[in-house]
């Protein structure tokens, strides 16, 4: 599995948008999510139309119009949005589950290869599935918020804190807050 720019950009754009109807900010014009996410415009244009048709997003029309997103963000999974752009997520066609190839090997059954995949297939799979664009959405109002406060304390004392490579991680970060 690879994602793609496509996937992505799409990923990003669900992220913006989530962030937005977190702090309230309402609906965003596709000029300004272009510019916020430094996306290429006719891109991210067709990523939203792929978007809207699947119902994660709605557009607004008028004056004041723009997207939004269309269903609660803890209804949106992770690993939903990523196989609608890139399809499916085994790194080869035997190993997948929606999109399955027959194997070239002489003996699918005891192929160590597909079995490897396959694993390889359930991981990418139960990270995906497990966080939803709500998850996703807190752990980065989060990091922005402690880089913030990084920035505040730097100016305080003139010295900046090392990060804990920990925090990178996104149950870390949402178990923190229970």
């Amino acid at each position: 599995m690879r994602l793609t720019k496509r996937g992505e950009y799409a990923l990003r754009t669900l992220i913006r948008l989530g962030i937005a109807e977190r702090q309230q900010e309402g609906v965003i014009s596709v000029s300004t999510l272009a510019e916020q996410e430094h996306l290429p415009f006719k891109f991210l244009e067709a990523i939203l139309f792929e978007l809207r048709t699947a119902g994660y997003v709605e557009s607004l029309r008028g004056k004041y119009g723009g997207t939004r997103l269309a269903k609660p963000m803890k209804s949106i999974k992770m690993g939903e949005v990523v196989r609608l752009i890139d399809g499916k997520l085994a790194p080869i066609g035997c190993a997948s589950e929606t999109e399955y190839e027959k194997c070239t090997c002489p003996d699918e059954t005891h192929c160590g290869l597909r079995m490897l995949m396959i694993d390889v297939r359930n991981a990418i799979a139960n990270i995906l599935d497990r966080y939803t664009l709500e998850d996703v959405v807190e752990v980065t109002l989060r990091k922005q918020q402690q880089h913030a406060a990084k920035k505040t304390a730097k100016k305080k004392t003139g010295r900046e804190k090392h990060a804990d490579p920990a925090d990178g991680f996104l149950a870390t970060l949402l178990d923190s807050v229970a």
